[in-house]
């Protein structure tokens, strides 16, 4: 790695996007103080099929892959060096010449509430609206209170929070990561706790994506590497490849480091209307942790049955 170098950071333009790429570009920097200086990181903008999507739900317009395509096409084709995702946003398969082995310190993965009237979950009237464009939040939200109606709502967490204070719903529900991301934490009504909303795989976290065969990246990354984060979403996601996870199907998953060399997973998957939820969890040592996400996996799979309502999107 030399100082002239330039690197090219791929990144959706959404001000949460820009946000990630702007702390990873920090990172390297502070890792790398002798070797670069903000010239030799460039940030590119790349506009995604999933952007302009805005009138009806992912699982409609062909998965959450939308929002990569585009920028894993110019990774490519080396139009980018690297490209920063939301792993939440990621398919469980990559183009065989791209990796992702870099991801930051995990952010506070829950998600959180928040209601125009300052209303909790608990204590929403029955018949309230909330808008949400994620099956696992409609799922989870309809399985505690299915007196509940959920709406679409699509769109950046500005614009989300603008349709909510335009009364198009009676809450909402996003990620505290990103939130703390953008310093809007003061529109939290209050966080829900994982015991009572599982989080998305990988929520709170952001990956690194570069070519496989690109060596000087991989040493760039590397020193930015949170290792214990990545153990936990890769546990996360070889449990979300065994049920060919995407946003079609309510999958939620969450990993943590229990105690000294141990992992442990809790997963669950729901019918969309919330009616049907099934429920596993279990441990192994880190270096179990993938075997670990794809049992579990299979176990939810053979728990529902390959004709559970999910599984037919």
């Amino acid at each position: 790695m030399t100082s002239h170098k330039k690197y090219r950071i791929g990144t959706r333009g959404s001000p949460l996007a820009l946000a990630q790429a702007h702390e990873t570009r920090e990172r390297l920097l502070k890792a790398h103080a002798n070797q670069l200086t903000e010239e030799n990181l460039e940030i590119v903008v790349i506009k995604t099929t999933g952007d302009q999507i805005q009138d009806r739900a992912l699982s409609e317009a062909g998965g959450k892959g939308l929002f990569v395509k585009e920028i894993e096409e110019a990774l490519l084709r080396s139009d980018i060096d690297f490209a920063v995702h939301s792993m939440k946003d990621m398919e469980t398969t990559l183009p065989e010449k791209l990796v992702i082995d870099c991801i930051l310190p995990r952010e506070d993965p829950r998600d959180v509430f928040i209601s125009a009237d300052g209303s909790s979950l608990q204590n929403l009237a029955p018949g309230s609206l909330i808008g949400t464009s994620s099956l696992r939040r409609q799922s989870q939200i309809l399985n505690k209170r299915p007196d509940l109606k959920v709406g679409l709502f699509r769109g950046s967490v500005q614009t989300r929070l603008r349709k909510l204070s335009e009364g198009q719903a009676d809450a909402t529900l996003l990620a505290y990561a990103g939130l703390n991301r953008l310093g809007k934490e003061s529109v939290i009504t209050h966080p829900l706790e994982i015991e009572d909303m599982l989080p998305a795989v990988a929520q709170g976290a952001i990956g690194i994506e570069h070519r496989v065969d690109d060596w000087g990246v991989a040493q760039l990354l590397a020193a930015i590497n949170h290792e214990e984060s990545r153990l936990r979403i890769n546990c996360e996601r070889a449990m979300l490849a065994e049920l060919d996870g995407s946003c079609r199907t309510p999958i939620a998953g969450y990993a943590v480091v229990s105690r000294e060399d141990t992992i442990e997973l809790k997963a669950c998957l729901l019918s969309p209307d919330g009616k049907q939820r099934f429920d596993v969890s279990g441990t192994s040592d880190f270096k179990g942790s993938i075997a670990l996400g794809h049992r579990l996996g299979k176990e939810l799979r053979d728990m529902a049955g390959e004709n559970f309502p999910a599984f037919q999107i």
